[in-house]
């Protein structure tokens, strides 16, 4: 166990931390009050585990949706059983109506057009317990909608609520809406009980079309009636394909789920024949998902459809359907359902390394570029690798926020981070370390590295749902994702592994929040990890190195190297020799541990140095020009 002694006080906290375990990491990692308040309560632990108070609140939702292409109006009939599991007494729910983000007045970040504009969402009835309740449509109602309770919900105790609702698809497609006049991606489309969690409360963030998404972990069974000719995409397992299927189509899904081979279950063509569905006037697909955190749904009638099959455990064996819905134009899906079950594969069996814990991944063509549990909706592109490498990145947030119950709204670097990262090493696999490098660096890093403005070098733990553009967006996904990769470069891949594998195994199907994560990797590792989180995630430091002063002597030398912005980045020593060979020395980010302002490097074994240079790789320095030393004549 190796730990780095600042001062008297910090001896002595690590000292005691021998004793007691984890009581260091209270102490040198900021928590605000909400956080220290869950430890103080026991709900979560100092090692990083849930604590033995831990609890969460959750739901069984049952929902039919009737559908209707072209016209736009959703009908919803809904039952949801509540637990509170919390040791509050609930006087009031607090429900999500996203869809009220269309709503002409609602608040946004970004712009739209009229077509993105409805009335929002409608609630006809509304029951507690049987007991029909007074719910008002208020113009002025946005996300939240605030409830009081005819009874207050005791502690372990249920209730059931029925709502009947109603909504318009929004012309214009987001990362919900109509994709054209009989193709819908419905997403966020249901009243939902808010997040009640033990440190924080209710869940009364605002969406303003920007940030994501903090929800219950639910079981759901729904039934989505459509016209004849539709098909329905969903989250979840068909439960009926032989009711809403002809039989040709019906084995040919059939056949996917066991196949290694892609196989094309209808195009076009077999829809426009009314070969696919049952011919009755409607049919109603029933589907269900448990202990999942979200629900979507997708209906055409003129997509072609897509599945195969790939063993994502090879321990049990257990397998995974990759399905893709996409029109006839968009030739970069023609191979989505091969890349896909590439791309389960990979995940499962290399980083992350844990199976696909789903039963199926279905992409579906549309705009948003956006994931959702078992779901994505995909724009086409003329680059089939751009498509390719977008549909990765939302397959690897199956893993997070989706396994691991991340609050997105608040702290997206803990799912947009990993998956960027998880994003770059199949890219590796997919292009190469050059191109993939060359990709990560143009999209995910150069904006921070090349933009000296104050809100890009906001420390990335800054609450996301307090940004905005590119400082949000920066922290989030490129930021957060260096500082995890330069997390793997300072512990090694074995090590690196063996610790994100133990924070999700304690904290999957849970809501784990940064400071769940940093305790972890502590604990795991066995190493006080909180200069380096510190460093990564509390600070405002970019990344700068500098070459300040060189001793070259026979065949050695010493490098002085000044850390101006403070960031602690690995980086290589790249030494030219008069011969003309070159030699590299990486360096891990522990060159930074003792003294985060400056390091001194020695070199053996190198003769006659005409030139040193600094290569930061993916942790790209803000400045070159004082990154390279050249002998003088």
């Amino acid at each position: 166990m190796s730990f780095t002694l600042f001062t008297s006080k910090a001896t002595l906290l690590l000292f005691i931390g021998f004793l007691i375990s984890g009581a260091i990491n209270a102490q040198e990692l900021y928590q605000p009050r909400s956080v220290q308040n869950a430890y103080k309560n026991g709900t979560r632990a100092y090692d990083g585990n849930p604590g033995e108070k831990y609890w969460q609140n959750r739901g069984i939702y049952e929902m039919h949706i009737q559908i209707d292409p072209p016209n736009r109006k959703i009908i919803g009939e809904q039952k949801i059983t509540y637990t509170n599991n919390s040791p509050d007494t609930l006087k009031r729910l607090n429900y999500k109506l996203i869809l009220n983000h269309h709503k002409p007045a609602a608040p946004r970040l970004r712009t739209v057009t009229n077509d993105y504009l409805t009335s929002g969402m409608h609630i006809n009835s509304y029951t507690e317990n049987g007991v029909q309740r007074k719910w008002e449509n208020n113009e002025r109602d946005g996300i939240n909608k605030v409830i009081q309770l005819a009874e207050p919900l005791a502690p372990n105790s249920s209730i059931e609520l029925t709502f009947d609702w109603h909504f318009d698809v929004s012309k214009q497609s987001g990362r919900e809406g109509a994709i054209d006049s009989t193709t819908f991606f419905l997403a966020y489309f249901y009243p939902r009980v808010a997040v009640y969690d033990d440190y924080e409360g209710w869940d009364f963030m605002p969406y303003a079309g920007s940030q994501e998404f903090y929800n219950n972990f639910n079981d759901y069974s729904f039934e989505v009636t459509v016209p004849k000719n539709y098909i329905v995409w969903a989250t979840g397992d068909l439960m009926n394909p032989r009711e809403v299927l002809q039989k040709k189509y019906a084995d040919l899904l059939e056949q996917s789920m066991t196949s290694d081979e892609v196989i094309r279950i209808m195009t076009q063509e077999d829809v426009k024949n009314k070969a696919v569905t049952m011919q009755n006037e409607t049919n109603t697909w029933k589907w269900k998902a448990d202990n999942i955190t979200d629900i979507t749904i997708a209906t055409s009638n003129q997509y072609n459809w897509d599945a195969g099959s790939v063993v994502v455990d090879s321990a049990t064996g257990r397998r995974a359907s990759f399905q893709a819905a996409y029109d006839a134009p968009s030739k970069d899906f023609k191979n989505m359902v091969k890349y896909g079950m590439n791309t389960l594969s990979w995940f499962s069996n290399h980083i992350p390394g844990v199976p696909y814990q789903f039963s199926k991944m279905t992409v579906v063509r549309g705009f948003a570029n956006m994931e959702y549990p078992m779901m994505a909706n995909d724009s086409s592109n003329d680059d089939e690798k751009f498509t390719r490498f977008v549909m990765q990145h939302e397959v690897a947030h199956t893993y997070f926020p989706f396994y691991m119950g991340i609050n997105e709204t608040r702290f997206a670097f803990m799912d947009e981070g990993w998956a960027t990262a998880f994003e770059y090493f199949i890219g590796i696999e997919d292009l190469g370390y050059e191109q993939a490098t060359e990709n990560f660096k143009r999209f995910r890093v150069e904006r921070w590295s090349n933009n000296p403005s104050l809100e890009l070098d906001l420390p990335i733990i800054t609450p996301s749902n307090i940004m905005s553009g590119l400082g949000a967006g920066t922290n989030s996904y490129g930021k957060a994702a260096l500082g995890y990769l330069a997390l793997r470069d300072y512990l090694g891949d074995e090590m690196f592994l063996t610790a994100l594998h133990g924070f999700m195994d304690r904290w999957n199907g849970k809501h784990p929040i940064p400071w769940d994560m940093f305790y972890s990797f502590n604990d795991i590792t066995g190493e006080n990890l909180n200069w380096f989180w510190n460093n990564w995630f509390f600070s405002n430091n970019y990344m700068d190195i500098a070459i300040c002063k060189v001793k070259v002597g026979g065949n050695s030398a010493k490098i002085q190297i000044n850390n101006i912005g403070g960031m602690a980045v690995p980086f290589d020593v790249v030494v030219e020799l008069k011969n003309g060979d070159t030699k590299t020395f990486h360096q891990t980010p522990e060159v930074w541990k003792d003294d985060l302002s400056a390091a001194t490097i020695k070199l053996k074994d190198v003769k006659d140095i005409v030139q040193i240079k600094l290569d930061g790789g993916i942790w790209m320095d803000a400045d070159l020009e004082n990154n390279v030393w050249e002998k003088k004549d």
